[in-house]
């Protein structure tokens, strides 16, 4: 089919024969054409008369269903057709061909439906990919799998991928080093107006307000009519009541005022794409719907807010949520460019031109931070558990796809192998996401198919209610369920299509004529995201551990149990946007096997003590508690040492003997290491010692300790063990007698008395000891058959220490005089005599020593 004269001089026109020759060998091509070029209305018409397409069909993929829409229908005006005839048309909910369709427009999820139904795309002979720079999740999955279908089983498949702002040099490698065809465009020159350097940013929530007084301002200045790009639904509302409010019984009566995103139905999005009634401009408050593939007539002036709606993936929480972000360079050239497709133009950027140069070149692909649940679904029904086996533009994150193979495993999508089940490909071929895919199927099993369609509809659009209708979901089904029109009745529609495909895909599906609540449903899909009440005022706590909260005045603030369908990814205490209330009864009924019950037998640090009780629990939510009679005796003394461990070893009842020999083996492994001592050395090191230090004992608990107890659950229950028995039981008979011999309790001194040894004091052991008990000796006491001389504390009268010396000769000789003088004023009544060595030692005064000295 030639060309249509009505686009035939559109730059594009005059790389078609370079194009053609590489789709004609080796088969793959890369058309780079900026925005005005006509890449989407030329090339596919002008490839319907090429040798190699043999009469099969051309599909083209458009990133959004209004974009296919438009698309279609402008490719069947150029040849003087309706949709429906040789240009087709097949996107989500809506399907307009017939037999004699050539070219077929579809949105790439479809074409990943076509491939899964015939993976060799039968009667298809080159698929084209429009505005590929966009790099949502789609087109990288249907790119990887018509790549492997072309590889394997179609090498005579054209592929074409077309874009405005993309990079060319991975995309030509990753389809073979494909050539890379460049067009230029057809693009009126646009002035480009940030506001100055130091103007104010603009808060999110007054950019409505700011925007409509911007609009009204140019008005007055700029000819023409205006699109106007928003970052979502909510703000092109309030800016278009404000805009209304501002224009009323003004000179601009003349102003018709449009909205365009994405959840409008098909009849409004058309009508915003129209050229404005002839005397009339036109406003268009648009999203970034209509950055790409778009041409609205009149349209000389852009105002772009730089701001755009994004679907993130959050792995900590396991959601996505829309994000308002940044846009682009490559974006906010597609922006700019829309106002000057058909005249020069003017673009207003509400940013300065600081802040463009630090925004990024190209916007992030979706793959890269998006859940891939879906993705690998649809991998898995194609064949391959890991989807390194495909050639992508940028693999997929590792981590997603774990996270997204344990959840389709956890909704019996995938065997244990990672093989997609029966009940996985149902999931996959509803069109929905996994989760709600698995909530719709499990409803039908038990009769209850309606309302979870409804659900599901109402969960897979953007919420219709205005943000003070509260978070419950049964609000949204009243809603839709009575009938009531607007943007309900639509979702609504969508529940029964939903409805319609899954009786296609079951034919001897059940009646639907059971109820089950919302929370039940949601909670089919959502087991992870059951939450429990915490302190009243809102506050959840979810299955998966995570926080979240309900404005106070929510109607399902005060419920005991929720299932939170939507949230933001905030680490603590989320917000909750949608959820639906559950009942205990009802978690015991349809959710039992989630429910664990486990008995845990723990200490408690504060009342010094092992608890034990019973939980019965769904993931991180008890559900209740209650004490254990009988709790089994191992975990109790695991508990009680875990005790022992947390407060240390001076919990336990230790008798001064038993920590005397612990000291005393601990003292002789030291000796085994000084060198100072050689003989002392020698003797200690014929003994085997045991290591019964504090570490040692602490650390190794389960050994000696516990077989000492019996059922005993707290510190003071302890008293009644022999713990000098389980100590003396490391110990060889043998030794035991040695160091019995080697390291006495006591030494007599001189005047008879005898002294006990401190041997729990380090480094050394100690003998404390008054000086008049001394005189008369001149060794010093010593252990180890005298060969190590213990540290001497010597006191005074009233057993305050006055020395310390390991050498009691060299005390006599220097120090002695000294102490006498001191002590002699002090202690008079004692005996102080100038020669300690010649001296009688004595434990008592002059007066008690008197009988003697006569």
């Amino acid at each position: 089919m030639p060309v249509p004269d009505s686009v035939a001089h559109l730059p594009v026109c005059s790389v078609l024969d370079a194009l053609f020759t590489a789709l004609s060998s080796p088969g793959t091509a890369v058309l780079h054409a900026p925005p005005g070029a006509g890449k989407t209305t030329v090339v596919p018409l002008a490839m319907l008369d090429a040798v190699w397409l043999e009469n099969k069909q051309i599909l083209v993929l458009e990133p959004r269903r209004l974009a296919a829409r438009h698309a279609a229908d402008r490719l069947a005006a150029l040849i003087g057709e309706r949709t429906g005839d040789t240009i087709g048309l097949r996107i989500r909910h809506e399907r307009i061909e017939s037999k004699s369709t050539r070219v077929l427009v579809v949105t790439e999820g479809v074409l990943t439906r076509m491939l899964q139904s015939d993976a060799e795309l039968a009667g298809i002979g080159a698929v084209v990919f429009d505005e590929f720079h966009e790099r949502n999740l789609h087109a990288d999955t249907a790119l990887a799998l018509s790549l492997q279908s072309r590889e394997f089983l179609r090498p005579d498949l054209r592929l074409l991928v077309m874009s405005a702002t993309l990079d060319t040099v991975p995309v030509a490698s990753l389809l073979g080093d494909a050539p890379v065809i460049s067009s230029e465009g057809r693009q009126y020159p646009v002035e480009t107006i940030y506001l100055p350097d130091n103007h104010t940013a603009i808060e999110p929530r007054g950019l409505p307000a700011f925007v409509a007084q911007k609009i009204a301002a140019l008005l007055e200045q700029e000819a023409g009519s205006v699109l106007v790009f928003l970052p979502g639904a909510g703000e092109i509302r309030q800016t278009a009541e404000r805009l209304e409010a501002l224009l009323a019984n003004t000179a601009a009566a003349g102003i018709v005022i449009s909205q365009l995103y994405g959840e409008l139905d098909a009849k409004s999005q058309s009508a915003a794409v129209r050229p404005a009634p002839k005397g009339l401009r036109k406003i268009v408050l648009a999203t970034n719907i209509a950055e790409t593939s778009l041409t609205i007539e009149g349209v000389r002036v852009v105002v772009d807010s730089g701001l755009m709606r994004e679907n993130r993936y959050h792995p900590g929480s396991g959601m996505n949520r829309l994000q308002t972000v940044f846009v682009s360079e490559d974006s906010a050239d597609q922006r700019r460019g829309r106002a000057g497709r058909t005249e020069p133009g003017v673009c207003y950027r509400l940013w300065s031109r600081t802040r463009h140069q630090r925004i990024d070149r190209q916007r992030r692909a979706e793959i890269l931070n998006s859940d891939l649940s879906q993705l690998i679904l649809e991998l898995a029904v194609w064949g391959i558990q890991d989807p390194a086996e495909l050639a992508w533009l940028d693999q997929p994150p590792a981590a997603a796809v774990a996270q997204a193979r344990d959840c389709l495993q956890q909704l019996l999508a995938l065997d244990a192998e990672g093989a997609v089940t029966t009940h996985g490909r149902q999931m996959a071929s509803l069109g929905i996401t996994p989760r709600l895919a698995h909530m719709v199927l499990l409803a039908a099993e038990h009769g209850c198919l309606d309302r979870a369609c409804q659900l599901a509809a109402v969960l897979s659009e953007a919420d219709f209610l205005p943000r003070d209708a509260g978070a419950d979901l049964e609000l949204r089904l009243d809603a839709i369920g009575s009938g009531r029109g607007g943007r309900g009745a639509r979702v609504a529609a969508l529940g029964r299509q939903l409805k319609q495909r899954l009786q296609r895909l079951q034919s001897d599906s059940r009646p639907s004529d059971q109820y089950l609540s919302a929370g039940v449903l949601l909670a089919f899909a959502y087991p992870d995201r059951i939450a429990a009440a915490r302190k009243g005022n809102g506050d959840f706590l979810l299955a998966s551990g995570r926080g979240a909260q309900l404005a106070e005045q929510d109607r399902l603030a005060q419920q005991r149990f929720l299932v939170v369908a939507d949230l933001d990814d905030a680490t603590r205490n989320a917000r909750i946007y949608r959820a639906a209330s559950l009942e205990q009864e009802e978690i015991d009924e349809w959710f039992g096997h989630l429910v664990n019950q486990r008995a845990s037998v723990s200490w408690d640090p504060e009342a010094e003590r092992v608890i034990a009780m019973e939980t019965v629990s769904l993931g991180a939510i008890a559900l209740s508690q209650q004490r254990l009679a009988r709790p089994d005796a191992a975990l109790v003394n695991a508990a009680m040492l875990e005790g022992i461990r947390h407060g240390g070893l001076g919990k336990l009842p230790w008798q001064d003997k038993t920590l005397g020999v612990i000291a005393k083996l601990e003292f002789l492994r030291r000796v085994q290491q000084d060198d100072e001592h050689p003989q002392a050395q020698r003797i200690a090191a014929d003994l085997a010692l045991p290591d019964l230090s504090q570490h040692w004992l602490l650390e190794n608990l389960e050994q000696w300790l516990e077989p000492l107890l019996s059922g005993q659950t707290s510190c003071d229950a302890l008293r009644s063990i022999n713990l000098h028995a389980a100590i003396e039981s490391m110990l060889d008979w043998d030794v035991r007698q040695k160091v019995l011999k080697l390291l006495p309790e006591f030494i007599e001194v001189a005047s008879g008395s005898k002294i006990a040894i401190d041997y729990r004091s380090e480094p050394l052991p100690i003998l404390a000891v008054r000086v008049q008990e001394l005189f008369g000796m001149t060794a010093t006491p010593a252990v180890l058959g005298g060969t190590f001389p213990l540290m001497l504390h010597l006191l005074s009268p009233a057993r305050r220490p006055v020395q310390l010396t390991r050498d009691l000769e060299g005390f006599w000789r220097a120090g002695y005089s000294q102490v006498r003088s001191e002590l002699r004023g002090r202690y008079p009544k004692h005996h102080w005599p100038e020669n300690p060595l010649t001296a009688t030692a004595t434990s008592g005064t002059k007066k008690q020593m008197a009988p003697r000295n006569r």
